[in-house]
């Protein structure tokens, strides 16, 4: 997501689903909806984020409504729901959205599917204290006429509607307008407070923060008793930037999650892509700049995916985990939801970590940095 995605704490729906018997589940629903297998990381510990347990990987959702960059149409939307059902299925308990997800007319569908899909599901699979939350992070939009703390809280509230919960687990500033509206920053900082004093969320983070603004804003909350439970900017083999870097440095020294968004460089990363096979829309012309430099990196990826028996994506993913990030690559469908899910459960050891990494630092070209990231 270039522009970068809460527990849900439920009465009504519940957060919580455990399997029914073959026959109480429509099987209209579950139709050609492949069930895996017990997967190995779905007993595997989640990790802490603020006062919240999430998987190691979430999902991000940012081409749920997306016409322009992901060719969303509504009829893929029984598509969504599930590999939304897969990925609850697995253990990956994290959904990354926004309000600003979607476009034109279907802005806010991302919230509006992912509503739908936690209701339908908590009605198919019941209740159960036995499950893990799932957690719903989702970022607000700075937009310029959110000029206000209360706007700020009504946008929260809106997000909730269409999410249909009622409480949001990680509320996040989608990004920061200290370079061009300062005023409106404090303004905005000061909608985080009260949209947690309000309890509209569990967690408060923020999105495209660099390391000076990142730092400022925990002082700011801490000062006022909220803790930062999440930053989440681009991170992958495609971002190492000293920026990037010391932002983890930053998130690790205060307790702070890093959410690590296009972890596969919107594709790049996937070996599926070269300079002659190009993706449709405005994704090609970056490609086209960066994917002929890219060799070193993705044979480097190959190589160690054919000795690991994963793929080149399953690596990049597991690359982001293993240096504490947690990942959430979009999905659209099945297929990838379920390649997705093979970066669990295995760690790349130290002399792959060092092979990637300098691989990545012989590409000519980098990923071009979110220009809303502040310094």
């Amino acid at each position: 997501m270039l522009m970068a995605s809460s527990a849900l704490t439920l009465s009504t729906p519940t957060a919580y689903f455990t399997p029914q018997s073959e026959a109480s589940v429509p099987s209209s629903l579950f139709k050609s909806l492949k069930l895996p297998p017990f997967w190995p990381w779905q007993s595997q510990k989640k990790v802490k984020m603020g006062p919240l347990s999430v998987s190691p990987m979430g999902f991000g959702t940012w081409a749920w409504g997306n016409q322009l960059l992901w060719g969303y149409r509504e009829s893929m939307d029984s598509d969504l729901q599930r590999v939304f059902n897969l990925a609850v299925e697995n253990g990956v308990n994290l959904f990354d959205t926004a309000d600003s997800y979607g476009t034109g007319r279907l802005n806010g569908q991302s919230e509006k599917l992912l509503g739908k899909f936690i209701k339908d599901l908590q009605a198919l699979r019941g209740k159960s204290k036995g499950q893990d939350e799932i957690v719903i992070a989702t970022k607000f939009a700075a937009y310029p006429w959110r000029l206000t703390p209360g706007q700020f809280v009504d946008a929260c509230k809106a997000s909730m509607e269409r999410l249909q919960i009622e409480q949001i687990g990680i509320g996040q500033l989608h990004w920061s307008t200290a370079n061009y509206a300062p005023l409106q920053e404090l303004a905005l900082w000061d909608g985080l407070v009260a949209m947690y004093e309000k309890g509209l969320v569990r967690a408060v983070g923020v999105s495209n923060y660099g390391p000076k603004q990142l730092v400022k804003i925990h002082e700011y909350l801490t000062a006022r008793g909220v803790p930062l439970s999440s930053a989440q900017v681009q991170f992958s083999l495609l971002s190492m930037g000293e920026d990037q870097f010391e932002i983890k440095e930053i998130c690790d020294s205060l307790g702070i999650r890093l959410i690590a968004y296009s972890p596969l460089g919107l594709g790049m990363l996937t070996g599926k892509y070269t300079p002659s096979e190009l993706p449709r829309g405005p994704r090609s012309f970056l490609f086209r700049q960066i994917l002929p430099g890219l060799k070193p990196l993705l044979s480097s990826l190959e190589e160690i995916a054919q000795r690991r028996q994963k793929t080149i994506p399953q690596v990049a993913i597991n690359w982001c985990i293993c240096k504490g990030a947690i990942p959430i690559p979009g999905v659209k469908t099945v297929e990838q939801a379920e390649e997705n899910l093979g970066a669990l459960g295995w760690r790349l050891n130290a002399s792959e970590l060092l092979q990637l990494e300098n691989a990545a630092e012989e590409s000519p070209k980098k990923m071009i940095q979110n220009i809303f990231q502040t310094r």
